[in-house]
């Protein structure tokens, strides 16, 4: 096992632990000049080592060097159980030729290893596996103590890219001034416009949100500013409009790149009088609101292009920030995926011991165009799909080279289902009756629709956070 010296003074060692019958040394492991390169080498002969190492290190990254010949027989393969499932420790088994071929060694080497080298084993390979073992556990049990990991409202990352977006959210929070994020679809713009409010003096006001590009040009305007009874052909009643809902808090304009010129137009006048008149009535209603606006659209081609008007942007990018696409952000990819698959381990029919190496490399070359939302989309559906106890490449329905596998229609079908119910309990905040009200179903049909995808425990846990 490698173990990390983070914290044990400043000798710039590693120690290897070689799991082992007996305390010869292996003729067909070349272990002696691995101590030239940094690492110490510890024999443990039997499970009760093992264990007795990895408990007083507990809260270190490892790497472990288990050779499976010579006597370890099942009854051994189980009692190490313990260790091989301890989530900070990366194993590399050594096998000899053809021993891949008794299933109990299949089994433990796919389900519990990032890699396996075969008898007898080249120095250079053997440095190499180890390495790249360590370092995969050094990832896996990397949390926010040493590294000073970003948390904010749901915001999980460490690269420089978010680090910096942590700083400018938190000063943007103790202002008043407009805030305008850029950034790609499903890169949690919203979720870093809830962290700005949360943090801010408004915090114990509303948060109301609106997709600007979800709801048809002719309604925006009512969506936006109300409208007062018999304005038009079926109102009613009076309604509220998003504006004044957010009185005293913050309303976040999602997309404000398809807002239509028309609705540019009434909302430029809004953010530069303050006051503004509900659809068929005539009283100028005054509202404090702070403004937050995203977009995945390039404001400025827009511009140029004579699509969005010049004078708004200046009014709505005051300060300006930008979420990084999830192929910038590095090792953040694999703390994203850990994150997703302890979120929704319970939803798949066996338990779920962590990644493949194939999966890991494969997340870290594929370009992710549909950035966070994706990642947590395609981690969900490879634990209900998996059939192994490591998450692959294929699971994930990526390969290494970074091209991914078309959707069936079913499956397609299913994630536009979800994300027309996402959006309209997002537009009626949460209240099933509305949302059922705007999608034309009967609110026992739209219960069960969140039913068949997953959705109602997630709303629980959103009302319980609440």
């Amino acid at each position: 096992m490698l173990m990390d010296d983070g914290d044990r003074g400043t000798r710039d060692t590693r120690e290897l632990i070689h799991v082992t019958r007996g305390t010869a040394p292996s003729r067909a492991l070349p272990l002696a000049r691995l101590s030239q390169l940094g690492w110490h080498v510890h024999r443990a002969p039997d499970v009760r080592a093992v264990l007795k190492l990895l408990h007083r290190d507990a809260s270190l990254p490892h790497a472990g060097l288990i050779e499976l010949r010579d006597g370890f027989g099942e009854h051994d393969l189980a009692a190490l159980g313990p260790a091989l499932s301890a989530a900070n420790v990366g194993w590399v088994a050594a096998v000899e030729p053809g021993q891949l071929d008794d299933d109990a060694v299949r089994r433990l080497v796919r389900d519990y290893c990032y890699d396996y080298v075969t008898l007898p084993c080249p120095e250079a390979v053997i440095d190499t596996v180890i390495g790249h073992a360590h370092g995969m556990a050094r990832l896996a049990c990397h949390d926010g103590a040493d590294a000073a990991e970003v948390r904010l409202e749901g915001i999980i990352g460490d690269c420089a890219a978010m680090r910096e977006l942590s700083r400018v959210l938190r000063k943007a929070a103790m202002t008043e001034a407009p805030v305008f994020i850029a950034g790609e679809t499903g890169t949690g713009k919203e979720l870093a416009a809830m962290a700005v409010h949360r943090h801010s003096r408004r915090h114990d006001q509303p948060f109301v949100a609106i997709n600007c590009g979800a709801i048809p040009a002719n309604l925006l305007q009512s969506e936006l500013f109300g409208y007062e009874r018999g304005a038009f052909t079926g109102a009613q009643a009076r309604k509220i409009g998003r504006i004044e809902m957010a009185h005293g808090g913050t309303l976040f304009l999602d997309e404000i790149g398809d807002l239509p010129m028309e609705s540019q137009a009434a909302l430029l006048r809004f953010l530069q009088q303050g006051t503004f008149e509900r659809l068929g009535g005539h009283e100028s209603i005054r509202v404090d609101v702070r403004i937050i606006s995203a977009t995945h659209h390039d404001l400025d081609d827009a511009i140029a292009q004579g699509r969005f008007r010049a004078d708004l942007f200046h009014r709505l990018c005051v300060l300006r920030l930008r979420q990084p696409p999830l192929r910038e952000r590095g090792a953040d990819i694999d703390r994203l995926a850990d994150h997703a698959l302890q979120r929704y381990s319970q939803e798949g029919q066996r338990p779920i011991k962590g990644f493949a190496p194939c999966a890991r490399h494969a997340m870290h070359t594929y370009a992710w165009p549909g950035n966070v939302r994706e990642l947590i989309n395609r981690v969900r559906q490879a634990v209900v799909m998996a059939e192994g106890r490591l998450l692959t490449a294929a699971d994930l329905h990526i390969d290494e080279a970074g091209s991914t596998a078309p959707p069936t229609l079913e499956e397609a079908r299913d994630a536009a289902t979800r994300e027309a119910i996402e959006r309209a309990l997002q537009r009626n905040r949460h209240r099933l009756v509305d949302a059922a009200r705007e999608l034309a179903v009967s609110r026992v049909t739209l219960y069960r629709l969140m039913v068949r995808h997953g959705m109602r425990e997630a709303e629980a846990e959103r009302l319980d956070i609440a």
